[in-house]
């Protein structure tokens, strides 16, 4: 390693530490979230202009009208999702694959839709490149799921739904199975979660966010 790229490496994780510092100030506990998120390399995610602001608590663009979700978000909803010990996992909406990088290390499958397929391409790319061998990325349209993998023991959606599509229902697991859901339109949504006991779905609202829309169909 030449003193250039080492340079650039301490100052990555120094960053990463900071992160992670103010993420624990903002209320985040899960200690398994945090350490994978100072391991990962954001600013692998985000195009090269914007990589000097990768570890910054914020959302950035990825192109195509989608963002990089804040790493507070990230770091809430995967709390979230660990917190039922799930072993099989649906993400809806890759997009950058941040999310999907963060929550493959503590998960034992993961499966991942994305219906924009140069975003679908990159992102397998990203996790091919970090050795995440156990998530199984799909270009498809995330409102229907993944039904020939269902039932799953949890189901984020990282856009923002003004109903919860029912096929993401019926592929919970009724054991306890959760949904992790932003619910509403472009002027007011709320962190949802959704758990399934049976045929009863139980729904707690939790903080206010703001996400780019859940889209039918592929783009």
């Amino acid at each position: 390693m030449n003193s250039l790229t080492q340079g650039v490496g301490m100052t990555s994780q120094r960053t990463r530490d900071r992160l992670v510092v103010r993420l624990r100030e903002e209320g985040i506990r899960n200690e398994a979230v945090l350490e994978v998120i100072r391991s990962t390399p954001r600013h692998l995610f985000v195009d090269e202009a914007l990589a000097s602001r990768a570890y910054e608590d914020t959302a950035l663009p990825i192109g195509y009208n989608q963002t990089i979700s804040q790493p507070y978000i990230v770091a809430a909803m995967t709390d979230l999702v660990i917190s039922g010990h799930p072993r099989k996992v649906l993400e809806i909406g890759t997009g950058s694959g941040y999310q999907a990088a963060i929550l493959a290390p503590l998960v034992e499958k993961l499966y991942t839709v994305e219906r924009i397929e140069p975003l679908a391409t990159q992102a397998r790319q990203r996790f091919r490149m970090l050795g995440l061998r156990n998530i199984r990325a799909s270009y498809s349209d995330g409102t229907e799921g993944l039904p020939e993998f269902s039932p799953y023991d949890a189901i984020i959606t990282t856009a923002a739904s003004e109903e919860i599509p029912e096929a993401l229902l019926e592929q919970l697991s009724p054991y306890g199975g959760r949904l992790v859901i932003p619910l509403g339109g472009p002027d007011h949504q709320v962190l949802t979660l959704v758990t399934r006991l049976g045929d009863t779905y139980e729904q707690e609202d939790l903080d206010p966010v703001i996400f780019v829309p859940l889209l039918r169909g592929r783009a």
